[in-house]
């Protein structure tokens, strides 16, 4: 069936999606390609996100925001989003899943640590569903 891609894409490109591509490229290796994007991107990456991230031994520092393309969704099988709501572009034939999850920005370590790990759960299953197929 070829290597799966999986688009992660929140508002700012800052915090969720670059957890969570971070968690898959990690956790997955390169079983899965892993695209990450914003519906309205960030200048950086969240410093609170990166820190989390580091303490899993995963580094987030040198990715950049990236602006949500048609190219990238059509590119990816699975495309996630977390809170982007009308901005991002449907095709039919993907998979989608909307991940609920609070925005980090703004908020304590304590609550990205949590994010963060609400992130990896998921991620984990994302994994074990996309190898039954």
């Amino acid at each position: 069936m070829g290597k799966k891609t999986v688009l992660f894409v929140c508002v700012h490109n800052a915090g969720r999606s670059q957890m969570a591509a971070g968690l898959l490229k990690a956790l997955a290796g390169d079983e899965i390609e892993v695209l990450s994007a914003g519906s309205a991107p960030k200048e950086s990456i969240n410093p609170q996100a990166v820190e989390v991230m580091k303490e899993l031994g995963i580094d987030i520092a040198f990715e950049k925001p990236k602006v949500l393309t048609t190219d990238s969704v059509i590119a990816s099988n699975v495309v996630i989003t977390m809170g982007c709501g009308d901005a991002c572009p449907f095709f039919p034939g993907k998979r989608y899943e909307d991940w609920v999850l609070d925005n980090p920005a703004g908020a304590s370590l304590e609550e990205v640590r949590r994010i963060r790990d609400e992130i990896r759960i998921r991620v984990e299953r994302l994994i074990a569903e996309l190898r039954a197929v």
